[in-house]
């Protein structure tokens, strides 16, 4: 039986009669998404419309999920909102703490020890107020929500960016800020703005080397990683129908590369499978009852350009295959093409590793078609020119991949498997050498390819492929290398083809696993003691922020002005930082200390106005914090892209920034500033961005008219005593307003429940 069997008939039961009144009310047919949306409003049966991209919409999810590295500080905000119990089925994921280094059972051993004060703080708190715990190397916690919680026509939250993945079963699950979880667990109402909608059309069906990666990496390249944002993509079409669960899992995670609020597809025969493959007959039982509610309107899709603001149509019979990067997952390059691009861009052309697994690409499916290429090198008498890896998605699938030999291929290969966790794919990776930052290139499976991302190594040019193509890549040991056209030389001499990739949708003999690492919380958590140490170095009880004073800002200084991609790792940086993430005070001296200093061109480097010399980003800005001056961080477009980590958010906030000034922001960060307390605003003309000198004071002159669409108005002094006025917009309504307020939105939960 599935988890929370009676939460899901409960939300199909009450679906028919939301979806009939939204379909009155808008008097036309209706997207997947849009009866997703309309039947989970907080206010129950939908009694108006909004207005796509501009009206803000209170919803209530039907989950939550958290990871080990953000569900520290929301379980720490959950612990200050004043409730006994979570008021929607919510899990944490031990996935995040994991280094990758030796392989998996001692990378394993070692997370355990090393995090032990963290797993503990992390199972106590489950365990009282009514959270599952899935334990360490239980797997990554996309791949085991996929496998145990999603379901057709859901609505969850997340905190973590590749959320998304659950739309692979048809939900809307979406990547939000733990303030934004603690909403939600808090039994309060989930705000967001009402996205826009893309539809992408899939006609034809994968063939050969294609596999559904190519789908989100070609999606990619046309969107770019912000042409998504504020957008919900729908895919539809026989080609949509053609793909498995997972393959759809994957293209709904790597949405999150071009900003997408989620990504969704309608219930269909691979999902029922899957949903029975995973025992959960009864989930796809009760879908099938309301299966007309669990995908568009065949008008809709019949007439897509009337029902979506922007349509996208892929031919699936002539997608190539591609390679994304280096540094940024949205630069596509078709695979007949990279050499060529390689050349001319001066890429290094040697892959020095081989990755594939990850949440996004670690389902059983995923790693039989890898194996089938590994066999055919170790069959055909090829020697691995690029070290391998394999993460598998969770103890699940290892465990049966490990029972149907695959494992046993990929180390005849010459592969190593790391834990069931994300390793590599967010910077856990204790890659030997990395420290030297030498040029090299990387392919991977994973969904971003963020400079440092992987290793830590500014200079690492790592590329994006369906874990296929990466295994042929590595055994190639070349950037370049067409699998489709090209040979390889094995140890007689001889050219060798590759065949196209082979694979199982789902394992012909069933999912088996010993040990889910599942921990149901207690029944009654009242006598649970959660103890966090007054001297721990990992964690560290909150302490409310300020409310505003009401008055305007005057005497800013300008912290940074960051220059070019400024994403949640530029931000807040992860790797070794992670282990931090409880502890506010202690990850904070990673504030900032990536983004590039528009002045100086260098990272973790800024001018301190009261001394005129320069230091680290977090050591300048505790200086001001300590003379009481506020400061003001200045960013380009897309701020904030990537992780939905609110750390970003929290410690500028916790370290007296003030206001962050951008030409436009990240969906997710710009909601964490909000929920903090922080003052999030848009250069009304992007070009006054240019105006800001590194000598700047800011004095915001009308903050005391703060208001729902009213410009807020900035003077900035420059050093030779001459002045500029400059507009910026923002986008808060009257409740985030109230947020900015209270000093943060958590403040204003714990007040109504105190």
């Amino acid at each position: 039986m599935a988890f929370d069997i009676d939460m899901i008939k409960k939300v199909y039961a009450g679906m028919d009669e939301k979806v009939k009144a939204a379909r009155s009310l808008l008097n036309r047919p209706l997207t997947l998404t849009e009866k997703i949306l309309y039947s989970h409003l907080a206010e129950g049966i939908p009694t108006q419309t909004f207005e796509r991209g501009k009206s803000y919409v209170n919803f209530a999810p039907d989950r939550v999920a958290m990871q080990d590295a953000t569900a520290q500080m929301a379980l720490l905000q959950f612990m200050q909102a004043g409730k006994d119990k979570v008021a929607v089925p919510s899990t944490v994921h031990a996935d995040h703490l994991i280094q990758a280094q030796v392989g998996a059972d001692k990378d394993l051993e070692g997370a355990k020890v090393t995090n032990k004060e963290v797993y503990d703080f992390l199972s106590s708190v489950c365990n009282k107020y009514g959270l599952g715990f899935w334990k360490p190397g239980a797997g990554i916690i996309h791949q085991v929500v996929l496998e145990n919680y999603a379901f057709p026509g859901g609505m969850m939250i997340g905190t973590d960016s590749h959320t998304p993945n659950a739309g692979g079963l048809g939900m809307i699950a979406v990547g939000v800020g733990g303030a934004d979880a603690v909403d939600v667990m808090a039994g309060m109402p989930w705000e967001v703005k009402f996205p826009k909608l893309i539809g992408v059309k899939l006609n034809g069906k994968l063939n050969g080397w294609t596999a559904p990666k190519d789908i989100i990496l070609k999606v990619a390249g046309l969107l770019t990683v912000k042409g998504g944002t504020g957008y919900i993509l729908e895919y539809f079409g026989e080609g949509a129908k053609s793909l498995s669960a997972t393959g759809k899992g994957t293209i709904g995670n790597m949405g999150a590369e071009i900003g997408a609020t989620t990504s969704t597809f309608g219930f269909d025969e691979a999902m029922e499978r899957y949903l029975r493959a995973t025992k959960r007959d009864d989930v796809a039982d009760e879908a099938l009852k309301v299966k007309e509610n669990l995908t568009g309107d065949p008008e809709a899709y019949a007439d897509p350009e009337k029902y979506f603001d922007q349509v996208i149509e892929i031919d699936l019979d002539k997608l190539e295959p591609h390679l994304n990067g280096p540094f940024t997952p949205d630069l596509a390059t078709p695979i007949s093409k990279v050499r060529e691009v390689a050349k001319e861009n001066g890429w290094p052309t040697k892959v020095e590793f081989g990755l594939i697994g990850s949440c996004t690409n670690s389902s059983y499916e995923d790693i039989s078609r890898a194996a089938s290429i590994a066999k055919q090198a170790v069959d055909k008498g090829l020697k691995v020119k690029s070290e391998f890896t394999v993460t598998p998605g969770s103890e699940q699938v290892r465990y049966t991949i490990d029972r149907d030999g695959y494992i046993d291929i990929f180390e005849k290969m010459g592969g190593r498997v790391f834990a069931n966790a994300c390793g590599p794919c967010i910077g856990m990776w204790a890659r030997e050498g990395a420290d030297k930052q030498e040029k090299n290139t990387i392919v991977h499976s994973f969904n971003r390819n963020f400079a440092k991302r992987a290793d830590g190594n500014p200079n690492t040019h790592a590329f994006v492929g369906s874990p296929e193509l990466v295994t042929a890549i590595a055994i190639s040991g070349e950037l370049g290398f067409n699998p489709l056209t090209e040979t390889i030389k094995n140890d007689k001499g001889e050219e060798v083809k590759l065949d196209p990739p082979t694979g199982y949708e789902l394992p012909p003999n069933g999912f088996d696993v010993k040990d889910a690492g599942y921990q149901e919380p207690a029944r009654d958590g009242s006598g649970v003691e959660v103890v966090v140490k007054p001297d721990s170095k990992r964690l560290q009880l909150l302490t409310p922020f300020e409310p505003w004073d009401g008055k305007n800002i005057a005497g800013a200084r300008l912290l940074i002005k960051a220059a070019g991609k400024c994403t949640t790792d530029h931000i807040s940086m992860a790797g070794p930082w992670l282990r931090f993430r409880g502890h506010l005070d202690n990850i904070s001296d990673n504030m900032l200390i990536g983004a590039i200093n528009a002045f100086s061109k260098e990272s973790n480097k800024v001018k301190n106005q009261l001394t005129g010399e320069y230091g680290k980003v977090p050591d300048v800005q505790r200086d001001y914090k300590a003379k009481n001056i506020p400061t003001v961080v200045v960013g380009d477009h897309n701020y904030g892209e990537g992780s939905s980590r609110e750390h970003a958010a929290m410690e500028p906030r916790h370290l007296g920034v003030k206001v962050v000034l951008v030409k436009s922001f990240a969906r997710i960060h710009e909601t964490n500033l909000k929920k903090q307390g922080m003052l999030a605003l848009t250069f009304e003309n992007e070009d006054d961005y240019d105006k800001i000198q590194e000598d700047d004071t800011f004095n915001i002159i009308d903050l005391d008219q703060f208001a729902p669409d009213k410009p807020i108005t900035i003077e900035v002094e420059h050093a030779d005593g001459s002045k500029d006025t400059i507009k910026t917009l923002h986008t808060y309504n009257q409740q985030q307003i109230a947020w900015y307020k209270a000093g943060s939105a958590l403040n204003l939960i714990a007040a109504k429940n105190a």
